[in-house]
C-alpha cells in the first residue's frame, strides 16, 4: 500500500480520502504518540487507521462520513489502545528502565515573545510527562491525553472510547490526581533549559564532578534506557545527587573517543544529541526543579533501536 502522504491518481474518491487523512495526520500522530511513546508503533497505528478509513470513505453504497476528524480520531485512539495492551506486556520484560522513543528536531530560533507558548506546547509531549503517563492504565492515559493535552470534553471522549460520561469523568479524575502528584505543572523557560543542558553536557564530558554537584538537585533521578543493547546506568533508575554525579563522571571516563554534543529540540524541549565516531550515541533530556532551576531528572536514551532515525543527521 502506498504512503497516504503521497496521493495517487487512482480516482477522485481515493484522492479526496487521502487529502482528508493527510489534513489530520499531524493531529493523529501526536495523539497516538502520546498514548504509545513509540514512533514505529505510532506509524503502524496510523497505517491501520488509513486502511480502515479508505474503504469507508470511498464506498459507493455508504453515506458520507459527517465528521471525518472525529471518525479518524476514534479509529486511531482505539487502535492505539489495542496496541498498548501488547506493548505493556512486552515492557514487563524490557531490560532496564524504559523511556519513550525521542522525537528530535532542530532547535527553533529563540524568541522572547513565544517563549511561554513554546514551553506550553512542549509540556504535552515532554519526556518527563510521558514517563509519568506510563504509570497510568491504558484507559486512564487515553482519557488524560484526550482531555488534558488535546482539550476534548468528557462527553466526546465517552463517544470515542464507547464509555459512559460518568466513567470517563472518574477516569479523568484519577488520572489527573496521579499525574499531578508525580508531575507538577511547571514549564521551564526554553532558554534556561538550553543553558542548563549546555552546562550539564560540558560538565559530564569533562568529568567535572564539582560542576555536576552544583547543577544537580539533591533528589535528582537518572533514567538510562539502553534496552540491554547499549551501555546504561543499570537496571533501575539511580537516585540522589552524589550517586548520580559519580556515576556520570565514571561513565564519561569510559567512553572510547571524543563525544560530539549537538543541541536539538527533543520532545519539545531544548536538549542534546550525543554522537560518537559520527554515529548517534545517546539522546539527553533534562527536567528542572521549578524554584532553583537545578536538574531534577536526567533521561538518557542509548538504546540503538530508538536512535535509528538520527543516523542520517551528520550535520553539526
Amino acid at each position: 500500500m502506498s504512503d497516504p502522504e503521497a496521493p495517487s491518481t487512482a480516482g477522485s474518491g481515493a484522492d479526496a480520502a487521502t487529502a482528508v487523512f493527510v489534513e489530520h495526520r499531524e493531529l493523529l500522530f501526536a495523539m497516538v504518540y502520546n498514548l504509545l511513546g513509540s514512533v514505529a508503533d505510532t506509524e503502524d497505528v496510523l497505517q491501520e487507521t488509513w486502511l480502515a478509513w479508505l474503504p469507508r470513505s470511498t464506498a459507493a453504497d455508504a453515506d458520507p462520513v459527517a465528521h471525518p476528524r472525529a471518525y479518524l480520531v476514534r479509529i486511531a485512539v482505539n487502535r492505539a489502545l489495542a496496541r498498548q495492551n501488547a506493548l505493556s506486556r512486552s515492557r514487563e520484560t524490557y531490560v532496564g528502565p524504559w523511556l519513550p522513543e525521542p522525537l528530535v528536531e532542530a532547535l527553533p530560533e529563540p524568541s522572547a515573545a513565544d517563549g511561554a507558548e513554546a514551553a506550553e506546547r512542549a509540556e504535552s509531549v515532554s519526556m518527563a510527562l510521558l514517563v509519568v503517563l506510563e504509570t497510568l492504565t491504558p484507559l486512564e492515559r487515553a482519557v488524560f491525553v484526550l482531555h488534558e493535552v488535546f482539550g476534548y470534553p468528557h462527553q466526546e471522549i465517552a463517544q470515542i472510547l464507547t464509555r459512559s460520561p460518568a466513567s470517563v469523568r472518574q477516569l479523568a479524575h484519577r488520572a489527573r490526581e496521579h499525574v499531578q502528584a508525580r508531575r507538577p505543572r511547571f514549564r521551564a523557560d526554553p532558554r534556561l533549559r538550553r543553558e542548563v543542558t549546555e552546562r550539564f553536557a560540558t560538565a559530564v564530558s569533562g568529568g567535572d564532578l564539582a560542576a555536576l554537584m552544583d547543577l544537580l538537585a539533591p533528589e535528582v533521578t537518572l533514567w538510562a534506557d539502553g534496552g540491554g543493547k547499549a551501555v546504561a546506568a543499570g537496571r533501575r533508575p539511580v537516585h540522589g545527587r552524589e550517586q548520580v554525579a559519580r556515576l556520570l563522571a565514571t561513565r564519561a571516563s569510559q567512553v572510547a573517543g571524543p563525544v560530539d554534543v549537538r543541541f536539538r529540540q527533543v520532545n519539545g524541549d531544548p536538549s542534546a544529541v550525543l554522537f560518537l565516531g559520527g554515529a548517534p550515541f545517546a539522546v539527553l533530556v533534562l527536567d528542572l526543579v521549578p524554584q532553583s532551576g537545578q536538574v531534577a531528572g536526567i533521561y538518557f536514551v542509548t538504546n540503538p533501536d530508538k536512535l535509528t532515525r538520527l543516523e542520517g543527521e551528520n550535520h553539526p
